[in-house]
């Protein structure tokens, strides 16, 4: 009987000459062992991949929504000078220099919320004031409630009907300042009515109402029946 060299002797007591069975079984775990973290590792990468042609397709991610600049907050002084006039239901709109004549205004209302009967287009208010700063006191220099005032009187065009609400819009001119148009409501709003423009007139300080051209200004009238004689 031929003598196994002592290469083969060594290779018989090492862990790999072990029977063939455990080593087929050795084999396998070991392989099944590494196929684990290889299908893993496939794994991820498809979904990387994936993900990486989703993001190709998508539109790009936008840049962080620029926030609005926060309006500026209304001062105290006016807050308070608009609920002395108005009650405290009041809202100031506008304030700062308004009729572009250096002084501080503020544009105050009573605002009627929308509600799903009252789904009237702009803002419909009850009553309005425009007040002016003056050596620390705010004056009132316009109001609308049920009809067009000043200090003067009633303004041109004001309906000789009392209003109890009006469909008020505004919009600041750079050169012009404060524009207001007023138009008087009936349940709704009637197509025929033209709005009465309001702006402050410089050649004689106070807020007019204009003509239906919106050019020209109109004088006040103490009393309604002037309105009504001065609108025939």
């Amino acid at each position: 009987m031929e003598k196994n060299s002592q290469s083969e002797c060594m290779r018989a007591n090492e862990a790999g000459s072990a029977p063939s069975f455990l080593k087929e079984g050795w084999r396998a775990s070991e392989a099944r062992r590494w196929s684990i973290p290889l299908k893993f590792s496939l794994g991820v990468l498809s979904l990387a991949v994936f993900l990486g042609g989703c993001g190709a397709d998508a539109p790009a991610p936008s840049p962080a929504a620029e926030a609005k600049p926060a309006e500026p907050a209304v001062p105290e002084d006016m807050q308070a000078a608009a609920k002395a006039m108005l009650g405290s239901d009041s809202q100031v709109l506008a304030f700062g220099d308004l009729a572009k004549n250096g002084k501080q205004e503020f544009l105050a209302a009573n605002v009627v919320p929308k509600t799903p009967t009252n789904n009237l287009p702009g803002t419909i208010v009850t009553r309005v004031v425009v007040a002016q700063e003056n050596d620390g006191k705010w004056a009132e220099l316009l109001r609308c409630d049920e009809h067009l005032k000043n200090e003067k009187g009633y303004l041109g065009l004001t309906p000789l009907v009392p209003v109890t609400g009006w469909r008020l819009q505004y919009e600041q001119n750079t050169d012009k300042g404060l524009q207001l148009y007023f138009t008087p409501l009936k349940g709704a709003v009637d197509s025929h009515v033209l709005p009465i423009g309001v702006r402050w007139n410089p050649a004689t300080k106070r807020y007019q109402s204009l003509d239906r051209t919106y050019e020209h200004f109109l004088l006040e009238s103490p009393s309604l029946q002037d309105v009504r004689s001065t609108l025939r």
